[in-house]
């Protein structure tokens, strides 16, 4: 063990973003690496790079980590314009993640996905500086296929994923968990929520919100309520709307509705609480639903290649959750869903076979294959 003269202060920059799904993760592993590294009798302090008007920012800011603006812009759609405006950003991004580099002089560089890894995952090679990706999603986005040849480890969520990496390339660590999974008692988030002995259901979109899944939710707000109670996390977006439909409802239903902007610490709470969730198929679903043991009913988007689609397929294919296409949203979620939250039997079974996928230690795994790589 290091003593206090010649301890190691480690530098790690983290970065990733686009969805809570980038971002969260890298979060849960920063909290893992510091409490290994100082277990070893060593220091450590991060930085954050993300975009400037990105969901990271603001996540960073809540979190405390120190934030570097880099420049990026999401590579989509045919307009060649667009696509020129998209490598010019790219291009004024590495610059930025270069110099950022050489001011900071990372150990190691953890890069979770989104577009804004691409620029500092190649001043990151640039620089010379070992790179750990993450793969959260079964199925890797274009910026993490692009930076695979420039990563000294790869760490996935399943072994389904390892297909496409030569041997020894990838780690399968699981996907890595916020603070408050550890030790979930239904009852007791049942009781922080103030739920009943009746079927709750978690509706969310995440930090941006699902738009289909609102809708169909707004649109049948009374069905649902007398079906359920609900925890819905609508984004920012649809907030005002819900709030206003849930301040015409009867007070008995009014009582039935927990009506949220999104959540973060509580999070895990609300997954312990209800039954079951409906949600899109983020990559934060492959490990945050098994670890509560929370069956779901899917509706992947079709977007950025339809990642979305296979880990909405993983889960449903080990029998703990259906899928529903997108674009069939309103015609079958509220009976599918309701069908469900009544067959006490099947949401058991479904509930054991989430726990089967069950990982509550890749965030610790992934810190130790940043720590193998660092120098």
């Amino acid at each position: 063990m290091p003593t206090e003269g010649n301890a190691r202060r480690f530098r790690i920059l983290l970065s990733g973003g686009g969805s809570g799904g980038h971002v969260f993760p890298a979060f849960a592993v920063s909290d893992a690496l510091r409490q290994l590294i100082e277990e070893r009798g060593n220091a450590v302090e991060f930085r954050f790079a993300g975009t400037a008007d990105g969901v990271e920012s603001e996540l960073a800011a809540e979190a405390g980590l120190p934030y570097a603006t880099i420049a990026a812009r999401a590579l989509r759609g045919r307009n060649i314009l667009s696509k020129m405006l998209s490598v010019g950003a790219t291009a004024t991004g590495v610059l930025d993640a270069l110099s950022l580099m050489l001011r900071y002089r990372p150990h190691a560089v953890f890069l979770t996905g989104g577009y804004v890894s691409a620029p500092v995952g190649i001043a990151a090679w640039l620089a010379r500086r070992p790179i750990v990706l993450l793969q959260p999603d079964i199925e890797p986005g274009w910026t993490l296929r692009a930076l695979t040849p420039f990563a000294s480890k790869i760490c996935v969520t399943h072994e389904r994923s390892t297909e496409r990496y030569a041997e020894g390339k990838s780690v399968v660590t699981g996907y890595p968990l916020r603070p408050g999974f550890e030790d979930l008692d239904k009852p007791l988030a049942r009781a922080y929520f103030q739920l009943n002995g009746g079927p709750a259901l978690l509706v969310t979109g995440a930090v941006r919100g699902a738009q289909r899944i609102n809708d169909c939710i707004a649109n049948q707000l009374e069905q649902w309520l007398e079906r359920t109670q609900l925890i819905h996390i609508s984004g920012v977006n649809d907030y005002p709307r819900l709030s206003s439909l849930r301040e015409s409802l009867p007070a008995k239903l009014q009582s039935r509705y927990r009506l949220y902007t999104y959540m973060a610490e509580e999070m895990p709470l609300a997954m312990a609480a209800c039954d079951l969730a409906v949600s899109r198929a983020g990559a934060s679903v492959m490990g945050e639903y098994p670890a509560a043991g929370l069956p779901a009913v899917l509706a992947p988007l079709g977007e950025a290649g339809g990642h979305q689609r296979y880990n909405a397929e993983l889960l449903a294919d080990a029998g703990g959750a259906v899928v529903i296409d997108n674009d069939r949203v309103s015609d079958e979620l509220y009976e599918t869903t309701t069908q469900l939250l009544a067959d006490h039997q099947r949401l058991q079974s479904m509930r054991e076979s989430m726990l089967n996928l069950r990982r509550i230690d890749a965030a610790r795994r992934i810190a130790e294959v940043i720590l193998g790589v660092a120098k």
